[in-house]
């Protein structure tokens, strides 16, 4: 197969690259001692905490070393988020390459990775099993975010093209310093969380972690407090067992963003401005139950079984904030970019919108995998496979006004930035108008061939099989709650991934992959007239990469060449007068190369860098008249929410035993929103850390965005979300 046309200007870079660090590093001699894996110099990081070099994964079905693993993976360990005080799973992602986030209506963390979209419902992860809800999630009990690029079906399933994000909770531990911190930071912020170990026997041991967090944050407050206990027993024995507990309640503003005017950002006006009501706000809950069991055999083996039940609430009243009509701006006149002042009007959800969402949902899943390695034929296996199983139930609410009347938003001026007006939304009128009950079960194995000393091959065949009934509703006072629709539909599909990794040394890892991905209609928990009929969407993704140590292996360079491509999108037929269903007709692609840098590269200098180019994207292939895709992209497009450029570097020194500080750099080049001629601008933000380690006390200070730049973070085709003004932030940190 001809390498695609994408990869070929930048395979010299890789080349290059790999060459020079196959002569740095290879030994002068041959009969040089091999070299020893480390993690870092222990006496560094916090205790407990590793680096921000990551070598293994749980993003698999099992425990990898990330060089066997023939795709890319980005790890945000805990000590980076410590590092950065990133507190939420938006703020964590933004610290990884190739990452843009649509402002999504009452702002769900819609994912673009590579340019194509991780559903909040279906590419999102708690250790492995899908985190299926629409909340605002929370870094709280979180021992590392993996990032895994490229198709993910063969793994997890129904998914997208640009891979999938999981969270790595902390698990009780033998051994594992306790800690309480503080931290008290500009827009009235302060958050305290609490990480609790206790060795409770031989081989048991509880964790708690707790979080509460408040702030006026400019107007968009913030008011969320969670709790995650976690007891595990037989740590290391032939039997394990975890019971695990999580609940976070969100009690949030919403910054619902800003208008784009004259398809520009507004002038003056940064992330602390807020125009939302008083009212308006956020609710939501995450509760789930999880019981884990592994069984460990006397070849290494491990059978690995989780069941989790989860009951996941959603409350949203939000205020849309568009430049208000000409007749009640000054002096009669529409706003423009030139006479944009303090008394500009604003008008929120056109004056009696609801820009309400009221969603529950109940999820029980069961995963059972085996990780198992054995010779056969003469060749040595590392074969996982396994069985899942999921059964949501999810519940949707429309809110009307009530029979009194509108409960009309009142207009705003630019000057009043802070939250003004309130509305009763305890007066509107809630009624079911949809609900979703679907099944899904997946069967897949893989198997890690060693061929050679240093040749392996990956092979995984997967099938999944979908099953889900949408029902709507009529929330008409005549009739409340008759059925006025009801759908199902049943897919079953095949995921493939092979994968081919040359390792000449304990240092380098060299990969070539294949996979294939695929999501269906109802991933959004709903199907309309037409997607009940449409098969779905299918992906594949090639990539060319390697992953080489130093010699000491305290760190660690990653480099990848991907070509993804969605090969039958979702159109509409517009030759068909009466259509029954979407055309799988459109086709898109992303190409480019991704480079990460993590790691010590002195005893003192710490560094995590990541990189992503996309200089290929486009719209292929759309519908076939009109050559539009449903979202209004055409033919020879770049597709939005595609930036050439996405960058983050992180550094810190060790000046001292007891001082430390850091810096880093946040980059996106220009981009755009999907349907829309608008170009948001590009950026570069810097951030700021010193600490002090004064024993039982550690002290750190962050400022966040130093250089206070304005920029549009989230992008959609009506308004955009600014990112963060410059923050400070104090923490303390009690260790013990």
């Amino acid at each position: 197969m001809a390498l695609p046309r994408p990869f070929r200007p930048a395979l010299a870079v890789i080349a290059a690259t790999a060459a020079a660090t196959l002569q740095a590093q290879t030994p002068p001699e041959p009969t040089a001692l091999p070299v020893v894996r480390a993690r870092g110099a222990a006496a560094y990081p916090p205790p407990g905490k590793d680096g921000v070099q990551a070598t293994d994964t749980r993003i698999g079905k099992g425990r990898q070393e990330l060089r066997d693993v023939p795709q890319s993976v980005t790890v945000v360990t805990e000590k980076l988020i410590d590092d950065r005080n990133l507190d939420t799973l938006k703020d964590a992602l933004k610290n990884t390459a190739g990452i843009s986030f649509l402002a999504a209506e009452g702002g769900e963390e819609d994912i673009r990775l590579r340019g194509f979209s991780l559903q909040a419902t279906g590419d999102i992860f708690v250790d492995g099993l899908r985190d299926p809800a629409f909340y605002e999630r929370d870094s709280f009990n979180w021992d590392r975010l993996e990032v895994l690029r490229g198709s993910a079906s063969l793994l997890f399933g129904r998914g997208s093209t640009g891979g999938a994000v999981n969270q790595v909770s902390k698990l009780p531990r033998l051994y594992q310093p306790s800690e309480v911190a503080v931290t008290l930071g500009t827009g009235g912020y302060v958050r305290s969380t609490a990480d609790l170990n206790v060795k409770t026997g031989d081989n048991a041991a509880l964790r708690v972690n707790a979080m509460a967090t408040v702030a006026d944050n400019f107007g968009a407050k913030i008011d969320k407090d969670g709790i995650a206990p976690s007891f595990r027993w037989g740590i290391g024995t032939t039997d394990e067992f975890l019971v695990g507990l999580y609940h976070l309640d969100n009690r949030n503003g919403i910054a619902y963003g800003l208008p784009w005017l004259e398809g520009r950002m507004l002038p003056g006006v940064d992330g602390r401005a807020y125009y939302g009501l008083l009212s308006d706000v956020s609710l939501g809950s995450a509760d789930t139950l999880t019981l884990g069991h592994v069984h460990r055999f006397a070849d290494r083996s491990e059978w690995r079984t989780t069941l989790r039940l989860g009951r996941y609430e959603r409350d949203q009243r939000a205020s849309a904030v568009r430049i208000a009509p000409a007749a009640v701006q000054p002096g009669g006149v529409a706003a423009t970019q030139a006479s944009f002042s303090d008394a500009t009007v604003l008008r929120r959800s056109g004056g009696n919108g609801t820009s309400a969402k009221i969603q529950d949902l109940d999820s029980l899943t069961l995963q059972s995998d085996l990780d198992t390695r054995f010779t056969a034929f003469g060749l040595r296996h590392a074969v996982q496979a396994g069985v899942d199983a999921t059964k949501d139930s999810f519940t949707g609410y429309a809110v009307a006004n009530p029979a009194s009347g509108a409960l009309p938003k009142p207009d705003v001026t630019v000057r009043d930035d802070r939250g003004l007006g309130w509305v009763d939304e305890s007066l509107r009128l809630v009624n079911r108008n949809r609900d979703f009950e679907s099944g899904a079960l997946g069967l897949y194995a893989q198997d890690l061939l060693q061929l050679s000393p240093t040749w392996k091959l990956l092979g995984g065949l997967r099938w999944d099989r979908l099953e889900g009934r949408y029902r709507t509703f009529s929330t008409a006072a005549a009739d409340v709650g008759a059925v006025t629709a009801d759908r199902a539909r049943v897919d079953s599909l095949w995921s493939r991934r092979v994968g081919v990794l040359w390792q000449p040394s304990p240092t380098r890892s060299f990969h070539a992959s294949f996979g294939t991905s695929f999501n269906t209609s109802g991933d959004a928990y709903q199907y309309d007239a037409l997607g009940s009929n449409t098969p779905p969407e299918k992906s594949r993704n090639l990539e060319i990469g390697a992953k080489l140590d130093n010699e000491a292996g305290t760190a660690t360079l990653r480099l990848a060449l991907f070509h993804a491509t969605k090969l039958n999108e979702r159109n509409r037929d517009e030759e068909s007068v009466s259509p029954t269903s979407y055309v799988l007709s459109g086709q898109r692609h992303a190409a480019g190369l991704e480079v990460d840098v993590a790691g010590r590269l002195t005893a003192a200098w710490e560094v995590f860098a990541s990189w992503a180019w996309i200089p290929d994207a486009r719209v292929d292939q759309a519908s076939s008249v009109l050559g539009t895709t449903l979202v209004g992209e055409t033919v020879g497009q770049r597709p939005g929410l595609t930036p050439r450029h996405t960058a983050t570097l992180w550094s810190t020194w060790r000046l001292t035993p007891r001082w430390r500080v850091g810096g880093g750099l946040n980059a996106r080049s220009s981009d755009t929103p999907q349907q829309s001629s608008i170009r948001a601008p590009g950026f570069v933000t810097a951030d700021l850390m010193a600490e002090f380690d004064a024993g039982p006390l550690v002290f750190k200070l962050n400022v966040t965005n130093f250089g206070d730049v304005t920029t549009a973070d989230m992008l959609y085709r009506g308004h955009y979300v600014p990112g963060k003004p410059r923050t400070v932030q104090l923490t303390t940190t009690a260790r013990f």
